[in-house]
């Protein structure tokens, strides 16, 4: 059984995290997708420190889906090196988790 777990990615604008966010929702990668925003993001790029504006795009998924999630990503981002990560969930209320499991799962 795969575990569910919390895919964090961050986009330049808005529009684009709701974009890869329902993506993700529409091809069954992810059961849903939070847009939250905008957060200011510091980071080292190129050998330079750097601060940007950037929108977080949270998906709601299963492990057994986060390979084809990044994929999915990967494909459809505006950066060269998109932020990527998941992190289990650890507990929930069960009926939501099994939601989540649903969801995610491709159409028989």
């Amino acid at each position: 059984m795969s575990e569910p777990c919390s895919v964090q990615v961050t986009a330049a604008t808005a529009d684009e995290a709701a974009r890869l966010g329902r993506l993700a929702v529409d091809g069954r990668l992810a059961a849903c997708a939070q847009v939250a925003g905008p957060v200011t993001s510091t980071y080292r790029w190129g050998g330079e420190v750097t601060c940007s504006t950037e929108w977080v795009c949270t998906l709601k998924t299963t492990t057994a889906r986060v390979e084809q999630l990044t994929e999915l990503v990967r494909r459809h981002h505006s950066y060269e090196l998109p932020e990527i990560v998941a992190v289990p969930i650890v507990a929930g209320d069960p009926e939501y988790l099994a939601w989540i499991e649903a969801e995610s799962t491709p159409d028989r």
